[in-house]
């Protein structure tokens, strides 16, 4: 009997996953949203299954529709098994440094809406409901939350603002959080039947949202060492961020009574941090693409088994329902529209965070959906044994029906709401670099596509046909494109610098696939590189360069060590300072040069070659500080400068020879028994230089000191025994 309810349990499973994926193309094809067809399928599935299990007309299905309908899983089971994948691969698709200009406006729509919505809804409901106040503001926390799956697929997939998807996004992280930790408050005050102490709540939401961050941090930050020092074993880098999720929500929301949720975003948002330089480039990619999967898989499993409680949760629904129901809709758009509307403005007037226009705001306003998490909080107060059945009938069936209304209504109007308020369409900078790029690229291609077919033998006829084609379009772009008008020199010149800090950054993602270079030092660059792209973005020239010249400047870690070495003569920590900042400026001159010859060939034929010219002046300028700081360096410890940069030759080459090889291979001309004992030589050179080089301060000394005239005729005993005593001062190389 035990082994038949499993295989019921696992059919179902394997029942939905094939719903789920038919449902994805044909979603696309009827140009709704996806989350709101796995919502209706799934409100029709749970009702079909009970109308079978009810009807004495067959038996047949009655064994399949029991596994849907009983599927053994709780709303413990729900938050438990699916909110840290949701939340976590969420936390991880988000640009940090991008998010971070953000964080004031965040903030609002995920703590303040949410506290917001709660109260309004709450008393909105409060005078006609027949509930306790602290019944109304408990469903008021319950429907406070947004689901962003919606609305950030419908952006995506009609090309909305990619600064719209983020907002939403970036809400989504910590929404869930905030409405779950007010949710918990007041459904201990429900069960209990004991008032709520304003102070006490206020205090205990701070702790658990400042405890989650600082225990999300450090969690993704162990993980991220032990996955450093893993030595590159993608199959088990790939479970440790497959753990750290649960490990998180676990360890906060059971053990220390922090936030589960905002932990394992905390924990997300490290991993997308210091991933990249982290993970290996093609482990990255893997990390990813898994993830990926797993939300797909998750977030689809989630919304459409919430979705079929509905007909459950809606047993006894009665007329005056509905009315609560439109009050509370009513309410809650109010209740956001005063938060966007109201207080957004003044987020940008204090210049806490950049403006958002008013079509941007009356989108997020309709695009507050709910789904599943209000569905999980709703079952959860239904299934509490401690809660009346009055409170858990009216939490049940008022949620429920707000969560239908919001995707019934809002999502399957959304994306006209967009394509009507015209943000599909790029922005003017965007539209006038396409003209720019489309000319200029399709006349690059009819030319390759004419030498292509010359060389394949293509007819002459069809030859004409396509390349005359391809003409046309590059004409027709030529003739639309206004690129000069529409951009000054000002806003070009920024355009080609955040596309050479973009360039950079992939650049040095490249050449972390060399095994040996320094972690920190890869991380430092990244980090500087989108500090660049930052600062053009929001300042043009002038943010680019002053982030430059920041990357340049000795670190905190590098200044303890030099007072280390100066007040107490302890140099350890100095040599593995210096040791990365050699290697730092010796990879950033490397990317520098790779960098001139980017603007030559690729950016001057886009940006004209006034652009180019300024541009290569600030690559020059950089070019030149980084060759006074290297040289500085070089110029004192020369011996160890060549040993570095032999090394480090010497690992590009390892690397160009791994990828010959695997060129041959993928061309089948080695076997792959060949290819893989030729990959294990490369493995073994590459042992040999893993060991890191030794940085000495005091090498040189005695040759400095046979320089100096005082010392000439002194005997070589005695000059080295004075070496050995000497006590250096380390000026840092600014």
């Amino acid at each position: 009997m035990m082994v038949t309810g499993l295989a019921a349990v696992i059919l179902a499973l394997a029942f939905l996953l094939t719903l789920v994926s038919l449902i994805q193309p044909l979603a696309k094809r009827l140009e709704i949203s996806e989350t709101v067809l796995i919502a209706i399928v799934g409100i029709v599935l749970g009702g079909a299954a009970s109308l079978i299990v009810r009807s004495s007309a067959t038996d047949l299905l009655d064994g399949a529709a029991e596994a849907l309908i009983y599927f053994p899983i709780n709303s413990e089971g729900f938050l438990l098994i699916f909110l840290p994948i949701l939340v976590f691969q969420g936390a991880m698709a988000i640009d940090v440094r991008r998010l971070a200009h953000e964080t004031a406006t965040v903030l609002l729509l995920a703590v303040v809406a949410v506290v917001v919505s709660t109260a309004t809804i709450g008393l909105a409901l409060y005078p006609f409901a027949q509930q306790s106040m602290v019944a109304c503001l408990l469903l008021g926390s319950i429907v406070a939350t947004t689901d962003p799956s919606a609305v950030a697929g419908i952006f995506r997939e009609i090309g909305a603002a990619s600064r719209l998807t983020r907002l939403v996004e970036g809400e989504a992280l910590l929404n869930d959080a905030a409405a779950i930790a007010i949710f918990s408050i007041l459904l201990a005050a429900v069960t209990s039947h004991h008032q709520i102490h304003l102070g006490d709540a206020v205090i205990d939401f701070a702790t658990a949202f400042g405890g989650a961050i600082v225990v999300g941090v450090a969690l993704g930050r162990l993980t991220l060492l032990m996955i450093a020092g893993l030595g590159g074993a993608p199959a088990a880098e790939m479970s440790l961020t497959l753990a750290l999720p649960y490990a998180v929500y676990i360890l906060c929301d059971e053990m220390l009574g922090f936030s589960g949720v905002v932990a394992t975003a905390a924990a997300g948002l490290t991993v997308s941090a210091y991933g990249p330089s982290t993970f290996r480039p093609q482990v990255w990619r893997s990390v990813n693409e898994m993830w990926e999967q797993l939300v797909f898989w998750a977030g689809s499993l989630v919304f459409i088994l919430a979705a079929m409680l509905v007909p459950r949760l809606l047993i006894g629904m009665t007329r005056w329902d509905c009315v609560l129901i439109l009050i509370a809709t009513v309410a809650g758009l109010i209740a956001r529209g005063a938060v966007v509307f109201g207080l957004l403005p003044i987020l940008a007037f204090t210049k806490l965070s950049p403006p958002v226009p008013n079509p941007f705001k009356a989108t997020m306003v309709w695009g507050g959906l709910r789904g599943a998490i209000t569905l999980a909080l709703a079952l959860a107060v239904t299934e509490n044994q401690r809660v009346s059945s009055p409170v858990a009938h009216f939490i049940g069936i008022i949620a429920t029906g707000f969560v239908l209304i919001t995707l019934l209504v809002n999502g399957t109007t959304l994306r006209s709401l967009v394509l009507f308020l015209k943000l599909d369409r790029l922005s003017p900078i965007d539209e006038a670099m396409r003209h720019q790029v489309l000319a200029i690229g399709l006349t690059e291609v009819a030319e390759r596509t004419r030498e292509l077919s010359n060389e394949l033998g293509f007819s002459e006829q069809t030859r004409a046909g396509v390349i005359n084609r391809l003409e046309k379009r590059a004409e027709k772009e030529r003739e639309a494109n206004d690129f000069e008008a529409a951009l000054g020199d000002r806003n070009r010149v920024t355009i080609a610098l955040i596309t050479i800090a973009n360039q950079e950054r992939s650049l040095l993602l490249d050449l972390f696939r060399i095994q040996g270079l320094s972690r920190r030092v890869m991380e430092t660059l990244l980090r500087t590189a989108e500090a660049m792209a930052d600062g053009a973005r929001l300042e043009g020239r002038y943010g680019y360069v002053r982030a430059l010249k920041k990357r340049l400047q000795p670190t905190w870690r590098f200044r303890i060590a030099q007072e280390l070495h100066s007040r107490l003569h302890i140099d350890e920590p100095l040599m593995y300072c210096m040791m990365e900042r050699f290697e730092m400026l010796i990879i950033a001159h490397l990317v520098s040069l790779s960098l001139m010859r980017f603007v030559r060939q690729r950016m001057e034929p886009t940006l004209g070659p006034r652009i180019t010219e300024i541009v290569s002046e600030v690559l020059g300028r950089q070019r030149k500080l980084l060759d006074d700081a290297l040289e500085t360096l070089r110029l004192h410890y020369s011996g160890y400068s060549e040993a570095l940069e032999s090394r480090i030759l010497r690992q590009i080459a390892l690397r160009l020879e791994d990828e010959e090889y695997d060129a041959l291979q993928s061309d089948n001309l080695i076997s792959e028994e060949l290819h893989r004992e030729l990959h294990r030589d490369i493995e073994r050179h590459r042992a040999r230089l893993d060991t890191p080089l030794r940085f000495n301060l005091k090498s040189g000394i005695e040759q400095r000191l046979r320089a100096f005239p005082a010392f000439n005729g002194v005997p070589d005993n005695v000059l080295h025994e004075l070496s050995r005593k000497v006590s250096m001062h380390f000026v840092s190389p600014e």
